[in-house]
């Protein structure tokens, strides 16, 4: 039985910056498709709230991201989630070796829209960089939206 919910799932270190900045984006783009983005981290304070940068950074584009609570990266989040992508190739590397049922699953983010880097992490620096980060995601997910969604849809199983 399928479900009826897709879900995209993006993986960071810390769950605070980049993977909250990813769901929420990615999340005004699939308004009304089945389909919904969340995020965990590899690494996080669970129960954190994000930087002042990154819901300014948001609320900049119109998302709230006030909300979001960090939490690691579960069993149940990697078995619930059609598409995993990852900010950066050691997160692939880690949650590839953590969870080997779902291998196929995970990919790092910048492949959707046809490159390979690791984006980079802003915690800790100015605005300017949160900023720069918040576009370099927002950039990737308009770019490789098409190849994304033929990893969730049914009618595209094998992108």
């Amino acid at each position: 039985m399928a479900r009826t919910m897709k879900i995209i799932l993006f993986v960071c270190t810390g769950n605070l910056c980049r993977s909250p900045m990813a769901e929420a984006l990615m999340n005004e783009q699939l308004a009304g498709a089945k389909v919904r983005a969340r995020s965990a981290g590899t690494w996080a304070a669970d129960r954190a709230q994000p930087p002042a940068y990154t819901v300014l950074v948001m609320a900049e584009r119109g998302l709230d991201v006030r909300g979001h609570r960090a939490h690691n990266v579960t069993a149940a989040d990697m078995a619930s989630a059609s598409l995993v992508l990852a900010m950066t190739r050691h997160h692939v590397e880690a949650l590839r070796l953590d969870f080997p049922a779902h291998v196929g699953k995970v990919h790092l983010l910048s492949e959707m829209a046809g490159r390979h880097f690791d984006v980079p992490d802003p915690f800790g620096s100015s605005l300017a960089v949160y900023r720069q980060t918040a576009d370099i995601i927002a950039a990737i997910l308009e770019q490789g939206y098409e190849r994304i969604m033929a990893y969730v849809m049914p009618e595209c199983p094998d992108p």
